[in-house]
């Protein structure tokens, strides 16, 4: 993650951070309307320059309340199973529906077929196993590649390129497993190896797909290129994006999509949250939050990566503390920040928190989960929703299924 996130406060005025500070609950997240609609337009530039189509991917960013704002901007959504096909349909209607699951279940397939427009398999032999059905049904086919070809530096949890993966057909695998009709049953081939990078990555990535996959491209209709690509970040070299996407519509007449989530919400969150305590553990000053990074925000812990907090000044003044959650787990850490002096009740503000947060999170420990706001273009705040113990109970058995309509 690091610098390259930044600057995610751009949309704060002081109107609007006093209303954050003082008109919410804590801990929560704010979605900022105004961040998601410049993100948008940015895509919606892409699209309009290059013929390109771009889909939200929905396991970055799944706030449907927010769709409006994205959906004159977007050709669809992209989903990783049936409960996000059946979302993207439902909420943003007359859009196109992709889909590209691990593995489909047989007992969920043809309610999925009712939502997706676009399915992509993973594997040959899903591929022969639900292809012809998906096709009788007037559906588009995909098959995922693996080109072998890693760009990733540092995190290799989000590496589909590496030894032994599960994800895209590799030539090889493509050469041992398929046969004449399943290839025919083919409109399209899909990709996904970015993870927050600029467009080098992509363009390196093409190269390898081309090598290996290009004699069979021209008798496809699409390519997707996946997502991972940082389009809205400021310094993204969007014009080496658009020649990557022109020379591949041109060379082999293909349509071109993307799937982005991250580029979707970019710096279009925050998470609000308060102070509990403030102790010394040996050199270290801690502050105790009343979020939680393994709760709350956890790619911090996964990726693992230090989100950007307002107010700080990594540069000089100011006190170092370790700032962390309330919960059991020793590494629930967000990271170490120079801040003013701080006081119990002090408000903090982390950015960036608009992705892979109310889409991930969860309740261990028994963690209420935050509400959720959306801060308008004009600074006011709207609530979306709001959690308790009910939606902790609701989940783990029977006594708790009776939940209740708010």
């Amino acid at each position: 993650m690091g610098p390259d996130r930044r600057p995610p406060f751009a949309g704060l005025t002081g109107q609007k951070l006093s209303r954050m500070l003082r008109g919410v609950k804590t801990p929560c997240y704010v979605l900022d309307a105004a961040m998601l609609r410049r993100n948008g337009e940015i895509l919606l530039g892409l699209q309009q320059r290059t013929g390109c189509r771009v889909l939200l991917a929905q396991k970055a960013f799944s706030n449907y309340d927010c769709y409006p704002l994205l959906a004159p901007c977007l050709a669809g959504t992209e989903a990783s199973g049936l409960f996000e096909a059946r979302l993207g349909s439902e909420e943003m209607p007359g859009k196109e529906v992709h889909v590209f699951c691990g593995a489909y279940r047989e007992q969920e397939f043809s309610e999925l077929l009712r939502y997706a427009d676009h399915i992509v398999f993973n594997s040959p032999r899903q591929l022969a196993r639900f292809g012809p059905r998906a096709k009788a049904a007037g559906k588009s086919l995909g098959l995922r590649v693996n080109p072998e070809h890693s760009t990733q530096e540092g995190h290799a949890i989000y590496d589909p390129c590496a030894p032994g993966s599960r994800l895209g057909v590799t030539r090889a695998r493509w050469e041992a497993e398929m046969a004449p009709e399943l290839t025919g049953l083919l409109d399209g081939l899909h990709f996904h190896t970015l993870c927050e990078q600029d467009a080098d990555a992509l363009e390196s990535t093409l190269a390898a797909v081309e090598e290996r996959f290009g004699d069979l491209l021209a008798g496809m209709r699409w390519i997707n290129f996946g997502g991972g690509h940082h389009i809205t970040r400021p310094g993204y070299d969007l014009p080496r994006l658009e020649r990557c996407i022109t020379r591949m519509q041109q060379r082999y007449g293909l349509t071109v999509y993307l799937e982005p989530g991250e580029a979707c919400a970019l710096n279009a969150g925050y998470l609000v949250t308060e102070v509990l305590d403030l102790f010394q553990s040996g050199e270290t000053r801690i502050a105790i939050l009343d979020a939680s990074a393994a709760c709350h925000m956890p790619d911090v812990i996964e990726m693992p990566y230090r989100p950007p907090l307002f107010g700080e000044d990594p540069q000089e003044g100011g006190l170092v503390y370790r700032l962390g959650g309330p919960t059991c787990l020793a590494g629930d850490v967000v990271g170490d920040y120079r801040l003013p002096a701080l006081r119990e009740g002090d408000r903090l503000i982390f950015g960036d928190m608009a992705i892979y947060t109310t889409c991930k999170n969860n309740t261990f420990n028994g963690m209420p989960l935050p509400a959720i706001y959306l801060m308008g273009e004009d600074g006011g705040l709207t609530r979306l929703a709001s959690f308790g113990y009910d939606d902790f109970k609701y989940r783990l058995g029977s006594r708790g299924r009776q939940k209740p309509q708010r």
